[in-house]
């Protein structure tokens, strides 16, 4: 019997020949004795910084914290590690569920079951998540990290947030920042500088997901769960070796700086985020400098029962305004909430402008 598995953008092609036992790739290569590997095993390809075919790499379905790489559960400062990182749950946010976290390495897909391993097994992952050794990179963290604070109380830490990287990117290349033009991951994918592939799987889960929103909680998991969850990691090392090396000393402060704004962005405590990692400062180059950054910060706005309609304005009008007339960042909870919340992100004296509009918009009367 012979199996043929076709990875995304058919960059690689694999056949895999069970009667002679081998695994092959189509171009005549051997790769593994197939008899060799588990009967779950999977298999993927990560694209390399010299190679954007990829090497195959296996996919680790983890249910205990011993099938995880013991560098990444024990950070050290002497083996810092970039991994690609994301979650997959129902409706992730504070009040969802999260069923699974994806972690790539070069050399390996880790699936790390919540459903499974329970909570002992995502807590044994604190560390790690937690850690300024290991930077995690994920594209637009903010629900994830939302979904990891309230529900294991982990504090999610040093990110690389290609949605952030990418705007960040783009202004340093003389782009003019548009309010609400976020990159989707879809679009970071097909973009031909970092991937120029197309994501069409995605748009069949997302189906999915509007027709059966617990997709992610059955077990065991599918052969089309397995695919997507590692489709969402497997191109972000690559992703990250093409735009740190875009990125210059400035843009990469904001970049930390805003990631971990964004890991606290619906995270609200009532300390004022005193027990999270304070924030990086500014480097001292760059306070020399004629064009020296601006401290950035997370405000949170209080909106009174009844008043968010009228922040929003009709089709989002009134939200959109505010936005254009401040460099800031806002975002609302929307249905995953919290529901009388408005988030701004930004320079401290844009921070404080978008306040002064949003509480003025809470006075009008209509």
């Amino acid at each position: 019997m012979r199996e043929a598995a076709t990875s995304m953008g058919s960059m690689l092609r694999l056949d895999i020949d069970r009667r002679g036992g081998l695994l092959i790739c189509l171009d005549g290569s051997i790769i593994a004795m197939a008899s060799s590997l588990p009967p779950s095993h999977h298999l993927t390809s990560i694209p390399l910084p010299s190679d954007p075919g990829g090497q195959v790499v296996p996919i680790h379905i983890v249910t205990h914290a011993s099938q995880l790489p013991p560098e990444f559960l024990k950070p050290s400062p002497d083996n810092k590690l970039v991994v690609g990182f994301d979650c997959e749950g129902v409706d992730l946010c504070r009040n969802g569920t999260l069923c699974i976290m994806q972690l790539a390495f070069p050399d390996a897909i880790y699936l790390v079951d919540a459903i499974e391993g329970g909570k002992t097994l995502v807590e044994a992952c604190k560390p790690a998540l937690e850690s300024s050794h290991i930077t995690k990179v994920i594209h637009d963290c903010k629900r994830d990290s939302e979904a990891l604070y309230f529900q294991f109380n982990i504090k999610l830490h040093n990110v690389f947030d290609t949605q952030i990287a990418y705007t960040l990117i783009e202004e340093q290349e003389g782009g003019t920042k548009v309010p609400d033009d976020y990159i989707s991951f879809v679009g970071l994918l097909a973009d031909p500088r970092y991937c120029g592939i197309s994501y069409l799987e995605k748009q069949e889960v997302r189906v999915l997901l509007r027709q059966d929103p617990n997709f992610w909680k059955y077990r065991p998991l599918s052969e089309l769960m397995v695919r997507a969850a590692t489709d969402d990691v497997r191109f972000l090392l690559y992703i990250y070796n093409k735009m740190v090396v875009k990125m210059n000393q400035k843009s990469l402060w904001y970049l930390a700086v805003r990631g971990a704004l964004y890991c606290r962005c619906f995270c609200i405590t009532d300390n004022d985020y005193a027990d999270w990692p304070p924030l990086p400062p500014i480097p001292e180059n760059l306070i020399t400098d004629n064009n020296a950054p601006e401290m950035e910060i997370l405000s949170v706005v209080d909106v009174p029962p009844g008043k968010m309609g009228v922040v929003i304005g009709r089709k989002g009008a009134s939200i959109l305004a505010i936005k254009e007339s401040c460099n800031a960042e806002i975002f609302i909870g929307g249905d995953k909430g919290p529901p009388d919340k408005v988030f701004v992100i930004g320079p401290v004296k844009q921070v404080r402008k978008a306040e002064a509009i949003l509480r003025g918009r809470m006075l009008e009367v209509y």
